[in-house]
């Protein structure tokens, strides 16, 4: 299907699937059993551009426009979501972050770091007992002209290899987004937490044992760090959207794969209806939901993707990975319980995507109070 991208745009993704062809896909099986993305990974991607993708040329960044940063996601997704996620985590998270809100020498510092790759970016905002501004229970205690951080993140992505990271705390002045070097006095991760998929994702709990930091750690505003968040969260569901795009493309190519080659009593299984509604619904599911995030990327280069778009995009995504994994795992067959296949990551890679950037009952929420909030109803 023609989506009529500029000139640019078919450049890079042309770029991004040679590199993923050549540097990824035969990697990816690898990283799953491993457990961790390969620093040569990361620093061939930074050569390539790939670790400021979203970063001014002037601290060293590609600059991409958002349509071309969701097709680079969308296609190392193709090959391994995990990548894909550690790419998000460093650039749509940290890096946006600070392009948007850093000061003038936060800005110095880091961005090129974070560009050329010396500095990966970890992103310590949920904690155990919340994923929600609200849940913030890591305090940070006014100290003379500082702030004192004490207390304890979860699901931090990227916390092994990170150079830099982005925690949210609550201080006196609200809650507040601070930037934390490795190895900073009284921080330590604890023992990592082993997921089900996306597994070279690198997913640690952190902990802050009073961390002193200077008032200039501080992103943005103290009691800030609600701004920090608004203008990452949609674009960070649409990015999860694009990872999940990449997830189910990936699965269902591997379902027809196997079902033009696999054959019972000599016939190849494709021909079996069963078989065919299956690849014929997921190539629908893959298809609308396509045409959904390149719609909302188009919308985030002009700022005008919202909250309930981004929701929208992201259930969608969330569904149709799940979906279409499970239907090509079902294409397989007894093979797609056996671990040499790579349905079998694929699927659980697809599952996991959904717990990202929010569940599907808190993005039908989202949407809900949008709708109604429309039509004069402000939800409890």
């Amino acid at each position: 299907m023609d989506y009529s991208f500029t000139e640019e745009q078919q450049m890079f993704r042309d770029m991004f699937t040679g590199f993923v062809a050549k540097e990824i896909e035969p990697q990816a099986e690898h990283m799953d059993h491993d457990e961790a993305i390969p620093m040569s990974l990361l620093r061939k991607s930074a050569m390539q551009g790939f670790l400021g993708a979203l970063l001014p040329e002037e601290y060293g960044g590609a600059e991409l426009d958002a349509v071309s940063y969701i097709l680079l996601l969308e296609e190392v997704a193709k090959s391994c979501m995990s990548t894909a996620m550690v790419l998000h985590v460093h650039n749509g998270l940290v890096g946006r972050a600070i392009h948007l809100h850093g000061s003038e020498s936060q800005q110095e510092e880091w961005l090129p770091a974070l560009a050329e790759g010396s500095a990966i970016g970890a992103w310590a905002f949920a904690e155990p007992d919340g994923g929600g501004l609200a849940d913030l229970q890591t305090t940070a205690s006014a100290d003379g002209d500082g702030y004192v951080l004490h207390g304890a993140k979860a699901w931090v992505s990227n916390a092994t290899t990170a150079g830099l990271f982005v925690v949210f705390a609550v201080a006196p002045e609200g809650p507040t987004a601070f930037l934390l070097p490795a190895g900073c006095a009284g921080m330590k991760l604890g023992q990592r937490d082993k997921t089900l998929g996306m597994r070279g994702v690198q997913v640690y709990p952190l902990y802050l044992d009073d961390v002193a930091v200077d008032a200039d750690a501080v992103l943005g505003e103290p009691g800030g760090a609600q701004a920090v968040l608004d203008t990452v969260n949609n674009f960070s569901r649409l990015a999860m959207a694009a990872i999940a795009l990449g997830g189910a493309h990936h699965a269902l190519e591997l379902g027809v794969n196997f079902a033009v080659e696999r054959k019972q009593f000599g016939v190849e299984i494709a021909q079996k209806g069963a078989i065919q509604a299956f690849i014929a619904d997921s190539a629908v599911e893959v298809e609308t939901l396509r045409s959904q995030i390149y719609r909302c990327a188009s919308l985030a280069e002009q700022g005008k993707l919202d909250g309930e778009a981004a929701a929208i995009a992201k259930l969608w995504a969330n569904r149709v990975a799940y979906q279409v994994a499970n239907r090509m795992i079902q294409t397989h067959g007894g093979y797609g319980y056996i671990l040499d296949y790579a349905i079998g990551r694929v699927f659980r890679d697809c599952r996991t995507i959904e717990g990202i950037e929010g569940g599907n009952r808190s993005q039908q929420t989202a949407i809900a109070r949008s709708i109604l909030a429309a039509h004069g109803l402000e939800l409890a």
